[in-house]
């Protein structure tokens, strides 16, 4: 069963499965007795349940002082009043004040616990945050651009269209978009602020304007319902630990008949000659790497059935390779080299893997970086398009 009340800018459901009563928008009442239905929910749904009571607020953009005492008065009550239960308030990092601001509760009664839910929810995010990634970042767009500039428009991309580009890193995609396709509105969006700051301060040494760069979890977007024509997310899907979360999200802001555009990876086929077998084993062992960090770098080809799964059809997939022979063997090199830096060196350190292990793992990398620049060497990365439309 699920109960829900409209209460002027704000929305207050609860739902008796999950336990779970959420708390969306803005909360700004002039008056404590404003409050007084909300409260009356929480008491009501709290009156329901056993063990765990969970308050949802990762999408309540403002509280003001009135509401968050109404609600700190009644979960402080329901703490004290009802030895069997656990309170537990799930935050976001987006929402920056939250999590401070429900954690004072905790003090004042230890059987009220913060829970900020997306701090473990991107697992390798320290790593893929870090400024030395950039340079990487930007060779890796640089060479797939190559071909998406090709593929997007088979893939539903017009000019004039609204555009959402979802986990869009350093937004160096977002402004190719806008330099080919023009289109009406781009929104670029990422959980990293330093790479956003990144993202406009390119933008702006390139005169881009018309892309709204916004801070956000994608999992939990603060993004209306049916906005764009297309959304994008890439070589993202595979970095998360829940990526039908982030799926659901792309189609849930995605206007129907409308089209959501993935990339991805399959790391473990990256190729190169001479040296092969050393690079073989190297991707292999990159793609268990991940795995132990929850992520999934041999999601590409998985594309087509996670946005199945979601409902969208006429799905459309395809695989480009992206190899020394595109134009700039030297470019291919320098993002391999980035990427035995990054991971040879800090997360398989991280892991603690030993010294002759990280010693073999980076002689993979380097011999695709030598396959890449011999003269008759061959080296390749593969990566995965899919895309689907919302049905009307």
């Amino acid at each position: 069963m699920i109960a829900e009340k409209l209460v002027q800018t704000y929305k207050v459901s609860f739902d008796q499965n999950n336990q779970e009563l959420a708390l969306a928008g803005s909360m700004r009442p002039q008056r404590a007795a404003e409050m007084a239905d909300c409260v009356k929910l929480l008491e009501t749904s709290l009156a329901s349940i056993r063990g765990t009571f969970y308050v949802n607020v990762k999408r309540l953009v403002r509280l003001n002082n009135v509401a968050f005492h109404s609600l700190a008065g009644a979960l402080l009550k329901a703490a004290e009043e009802r030895p069997d239960i656990k309170i537990t308030i799930i935050t976001s990092s987006v929402i920056g004040w939250s999590t401070k601001k429900f954690g004072t509760l905790t003090a004042k009664n230890p059987k009220i616990v913060v829970e900020e839910y997306d701090s473990e929810f991107y697992p390798g995010q320290a790593f893929l945050e870090e400024g030395g990634f950039v340079p990487v970042l930007r060779t890796q767009t640089k060479l797939t651009w190559k071909h998406e500039r090709s593929i997007l428009p088979r893939h539903g991309l017009e000019p004039g269209m609204t555009m959402a580009d979802i986990c869009c890193g350093i937004g160096d995609f977002a402004v190719l978009v806008a330099k080919e396709f023009s289109p009406s509105r781009i929104v670029a969006l990422d959980h990293s602020k330093s790479s956003l700051a990144y993202a406009r301060q390119v933008a702006s040494e390139f005169d881009i304007g018309g892309i709204e760069y916004i801070y956000g979890d994608a999992a939990e977007m603060l993004l209306e319902d049916g906005q764009f024509d297309f959304v994008s997310c890439r070589h993202a899907l595979q970095i998360f630990n829940k990526p039908e979360m982030i799926v659901n999200e792309l189609v849930r802001i995605c206007k129907p008949g409308g089209r959501v555009y993935v990339t991805n990876e399959k790391i473990s086929q990256c190729l190169g000659e001479p040296r092969g077998p050393s690079i073989e084993w190297t991707y292999e062992q990159l793609s268990k790497l991940f795995a132990d960090f929850d992520m999934d770098l041999e999601f590409g080809p998985k594309s087509y059935q996670a946005l199945q799964r979601a409902g969208l059809e006429d799905l459309r997939i395809e695989s480009f390779m992206v190899t020394n022979r595109d134009g700039d063997a030297q470019a291919f090199a320098d993002m391999i080299m980035a990427w035995e830096e990054m991971f040879a060196g800090g997360m398989s350190e991280k892991r603690g893997d030993d010294a002759a292990f990280v010693e073999k793992f980076r002689r993979g990398f380097e011999d695709h970086i030598a396959a890449a620049l011999h003269p008759g060497g061959y080296a390749g990365w593969p990566v995965w398009v899919a895309s689907g439309r919302k049905p009307r």
